[in-house]
């Protein structure tokens, strides 16, 4: 994956309706297509993401392409280890 961009929103903590107004606000600003990206345990977050947006809010918007992966980080003790990851492209 790619480093983030200026249309790419990052999935975190945060309750998903709070990602949903980021994308649609990228959308609402001109975007084409948005990134929606997460890892681990937030990945299910994302696909909520990516649905409530196109269910509710930009109904014009499609799912342009999902890629999937494994990112290696390094924990504090020094030791590597695999985390998924997948990043969601909405298009209108």
């Amino acid at each position: 994956m790619q480093s983030a961009s200026e249309n790419t929103v990052l999935i975190g903590k945060k309750p998903p309706m709070n990602y949903v107004l980021a994308v649609v606000t990228q959308f609402n600003n001109g975007a084409k297509n948005v990134k929606i990206r997460a890892r681990g345990n937030a990945i299910s977050r994302a696909v909520d993401v990516a649905e409530i947006t196109r269910n509710r809010f930009v109904t014009d918007a499609k799912v342009s392409r999902i890629d999937i992966a494994s990112e290696e980080l390094s924990n504090e003790d020094g030791t590597r280890s695999k985390v998924s990851s997948i990043e969601i492209i909405l298009g209108r």
